[in-house]
């Protein structure tokens, strides 16, 4: 395909379904070669193929994000094919549990969702920053929340907790590495209709699911922020429904 991202290469984690597919299309449908990482290989190939249907170019880097070691191979890997380079990191790995209130959460749920949701952004992040340091440019796009900037109830104290670290930690690479000509974007999506919303106590109905934000609008954003010129940096964006459940529903 041609476009704007043509010649990039974009590596995007929670790619096989959600924001992470959404954006993976989105950025491969710019010209960008995507490279889907997430843990079921079977999804993220069928993906891959769809995009390469369409025209894209689309590959995959299975892997568990929440292991150190696993992360570092993959972008070694993603590396050596292209010549050195990581033109974009897009973070979209996340999950929560239904056990998330103070009453009921425990100690492996607070570790997975921080493990996932934090910890993995980390791990990515440090893998392809001294590439991007090293080209001189580089997107970091990291998929926060709603929950990074407010502090709602439904959440829960891990989600919201790694939410908000998520946003503190991205803008720290505009603090350090902007001289470098690298720039870092946080989304703070509210409810999007997406698969994480089956892990709540009540999950939203059809209808309510309808309201929310798409997955689609989610990409859109992702190639806007991507097609940007190089001296231009979204540090932050909170992107919410026309109907927000958050002030409709007071939740």
């Amino acid at each position: 395909m041609n476009g704007a991202l043509r010649g990039q290469v974009a590596w995007v984690t929670g790619a096989g379904s959600g924001i992470g597919l959404a954006g993976a299309q989105a950025l491969a449908a710019a010209g960008a070669t995507v490279v889907l990482s997430g843990r079921r290989v079977a999804v993220l190939e069928a993906a891959a193929q769809t995009i390469r249907a369409q025209g894209g170019r689309a590959e995959v880097e299975a892997l568990d994000v929440s292991e150190a070691e696993a992360v570092a191979a993959a972008a070694s890997r993603i590396l050596a094919r292209h010549a050195g380079r990581i033109d974009l990191l897009l973070n979209s790995a996340g999950t929560n549990t239904p056990k998330r209130f103070w009453r009921d959460q425990s100690a492996e749920g607070w570790r997975q969702v921080l493990a996932t949701n934090l910890d993995s952004i980390f791990y990515t992040t440090h893998a392809v920053l001294p590439a991007m340091r090293t080209r001189g440019n580089g997107l970091v796009i990291n998929v926060s929340s709603w929950a990074g900037v407010h502090h709602p109830k439904l959440t829960g104290p891990a989600y919201n907790g790694s939410k908000h670290a998520v946003t503190a930690m991205t803008e720290t690479i505009n603090m350090e590495d902007g001289v470098h000509g690298i720039r870092a974007c946080c989304i703070c999506p509210a409810e999007v209709a997406t698969p994480i919303l089956d892990t709540r106590p009540v999950p939203p109905s059809a209808q309510e699911r309808s309201r929310m934000l798409q997955p689609d609008d989610l990409g859109r954003t992702i190639r806007f922020i991507a097609e940007l010129p190089p001296g231009v940096c979204i540090n932050q964006l909170i992107v919410s429904p026309t109907w927000n459940r958050m002030y409709v529903n007071d939740l």
